[in-house]
Formats: C-alpha cells, structure tokens, sequence
C-alpha cells in the first residue's frame, strides 16, 4: 500500500454495554397448572428472559405417562429401546424426516422444527415413565408469559438442537416474543463497502444459545436472563420464533 493512501475507515462496532447473562437460581420443581411468571425476579424492561422449554411445558401439563402409552406396529418398527416413547414420538411428529438404524429419529414437528424425536424428552424429568412435549404453541407461550411479566422484558422460550454437519448440541429458540429474531443485513455493505446478499443474523437462536453457557444440564436452573442487547427487544411481541422456519421451497435438504 502506499504511503500517502490510508486505508479503508471502518465503521465502529455496534454494543449498547456490556452484555451480561445470570441464571436464576432457587426454583422450584414445576408443576402443571404452575404460575411460571410468579416464580421469576423483576426483569428490566431491556432485558431478555430465557426460558427452557421443559418449565413451560411442565407448567402447561405437557407431560405423558408412559405407562398409559399402547404402542403401534410402527412405533415398534422405529427401532428406540423404549417403544412407547416411539409411540409418543409418532404422535407428536407431522412426518419423519430420516431414521437411522440404532433407533435414531428425526422429525418435523406440529410447528415446523426439524429436531430428533419431535422434541419430546425424558432428561430432568422426574419418573422412569415420564416424557415432556414441547409446548402446543411456543410462540403463544411466550407471549403469554411475557404478558404477565412486570416491565414486558422480552421472552425466549428456548430447546436443545442438534446441528446437521456438527457435533454437538446447542439451545435454539422455538418461542419469543418482544425480541427480534433475525437481524436482516441483505441489503446493508460490509466493512469493506460490498454489498450483503445473504446474511441475516439468527438473533434470537445466538441468545439462547448463549443462555447455556451460564448454566449445566443438572443445575436445575431452567431461567437466564439476559442484559446489554436491548437494542433486539421489541415494544410489540414480534413475528415469533415461526420466522427463523426455513419455508419447504427454500429448502435444499428434503
């Protein structure tokens, strides 16, 4: 480069403060009919509430007694160990994406998600023939909850992913409301000056995934709030976690 040109100004990093994310500690085991708002600490107004999808789902009575469960001819053929956990997982499922030998399912839910099992869990579930769903409607869930929050802070109601091409599992959001779920960028220039076709920031799926860092599996804390990114939460609740679903025709996998 010559000496006399100076190279290109970049534009300063965007950050309202320090983003900060704390688990809630102490609550209790939540039950079906449970008030889940009452059990949370005043959150700011510009803060982000995390919430695992276990809690909302226990508190709505989304909880199946697997010894109640008659299982079919096909949740037999599904190859699980446990075929009335198949049998739940038929149930819960609008299709069956893939299977593998070894009983390995995965499946595009009632909502749209594409996730093993059709969300349906037997981890930090009391019982041995216990499962949880997921909620009927996420997205309804968190703004219900939101609405009885002090403040309307915004809501993430949030599930355990795995990820085509990687290892490992991270925290998604499957319900908001009042956060933004996709920072759109197609349109804007990058800092060089070229013009973004495709980005779009996931938002709402970066937080909750952020939100597990701060807390363990067996922690028993299913609540993060989040500060610094007020700048994503929103007066109204939001288009939800229904617009991080990828639409059939944009999809080159299936």
């Amino acid at each position: 480069m010559r000496a006399d040109r100076a190279p290109p100004a970049r534009p300063p990093h965007r950050r309202d403060h320090l983003t900060s994310l704390r688990a809630v500690p102490g609550l209790p085991e939540v039950r079906p009919g449970d008030d889940l708002a009452a059990m949370l600490p005043e959150v700011g107004s510009d803060e982000i509430v995390v919430v695992s999808h276990k809690v909302v789902s226990k508190a709505e009575g989304r909880i199946v007694d697997l010894t109640t469960v008659e299982p079919s001819d096909l949740a037999r053929a599904l190859g699980k160990d446990d075929v009335r956990l198949a049998e739940v997982i038929l149930t819960e499922s609008a299709a069956i994406v893939a299977r593998r030998e070894g009983g390995v399912v995965i499946s595009e839910t009632r909502h749209g998600f594409v996730c093993a099992n059709a969300g349906v869990d037997r981890s930090n579930v009391p019982g041995d023939d216990t499962a949880v769903l997921l909620p009927l409607d996420p997205d309804r869930s968190a703004r219900e909850l939101r609405a009885r929050l002090p403040n309307r802070p915004g809501v993430i109601i949030s599930d355990t992913f795995g990820r085509a091409w990687r290892v490992g599992q991270v925290e998604v959001a499957i319900g908001i409301a009042g956060v933004q779920p996709v920072d759109d960028w197609r349109g804007r220039s990058d800092a060089e000056g070229r013009s973004l076709a495709a980005t779009q920031l996931a938002v709402a799926d970066a937080i909750a995934a952020a939100s597990e860092l701060v807390r363990a599996k067996d922690s028993r804390e299913p609540v993060v709030v989040v500060g610094g990114l007020g700048r994503y939460v929103t007066d109204d609740d939001g288009p939800g976690a229904a617009a991080l679903i990828r639409a059939r025709e944009a999809d080159l996998f299936r």
